[in-house]
């Protein structure tokens, strides 16, 4: 058996696209949760607004975008949308993942704004502040702590999701396993490799977040 994963992934510098993929995975990952934070925050302010018009166009955007899985998104962004303008197969991979994580994330950010007591906003406004300083001094500070656990699932579902970035050509880890396994005829060492790292890298994100969140509970404790 060893013998055969020196033959598989040693030989000829094969490992390199692990890590290579790996990078590209990871990059995706963290540039997405980004660009789905920033849109999750708009769109969850926007839900939580008294305008009508702003709510149909949140309300519109998660629907759409929660309800057409993750790999015809993607290839509807590049074949469709992207590709006549010659975009980046890893651009076009971090901004589909992007938009559709700023869904989820809206869902969340709203799920926090709106389980905060509506004692915290009556205090609020009783001492002077107006609704914008009441939801940005006192609200979402204490939804952003109670929105954390999920938060961070969504970044550690998201880098499992990023396997189907190979459906346009993305060499994310998932591809690069792939290509070992068409170069080798041996599918199990780079297939089951690449599942092995995912299991480390999720396991690895949901213990170290979970020891975040404690320090934090701690720190609201003390």
């Amino acid at each position: 058996m060893f013998q055969s994963f020196i033959d598989t992934m040693i030989s000829g510098g094969r490992w390199q696209l692990i890590f290579q993929g790996l990078g590209i995975t990871l990059l995706i990952a963290v540039f997405a949760i980004l660009i789905g934070t920033v849109l999750g925050c708009i769109f969850a302010l926007m839900k939580v607004s008294e305008n009508k018009l702003l709510k149909w166009i949140a309300e519109l955007y998660t629907t759409v975008l929660r309800g057409i899985p993750l790999a015809t998104q993607l290839m509807i962004f590049y074949f469709v949308i992207f590709a006549p303008l010659g975009m980046n197969r890893l651009v076009v991979a971090i901004l589909a993942y992007g938009i559709n994580s700023g869904a989820y994330c809206t869902e969340i950010f709203r799920a926090g704004i709106q389980g905060i007591d509506i004692g915290q906003t009556e205090a609020g406004r009783s001492l002077g502040l107006t609704k914008q300083q009441t939801l940005f001094k006192i609200i979402l500070p204490q939804a952003v702590k109670a929105v954390l656990p999920t938060y961070t699932s969504e970044f550690i579902v998201l880098i499992k999701e990023t396997s189907v970035a190979s459906f346009i050509a993305v060499m994310d880890l998932t591809k690069a396993g792939d290509m070992i396994r068409n170069a080798t005829y041996n599918a199990w060492i780079p297939l089951l490799t690449c599942a092995v790292i995912y299991l480390i890298l999720t396991v690895g994100l949901t213990k170290l977040f979970a020891r975040f969140e404690k320090r934090m509970a701690k720190s609201d404790r003390s």
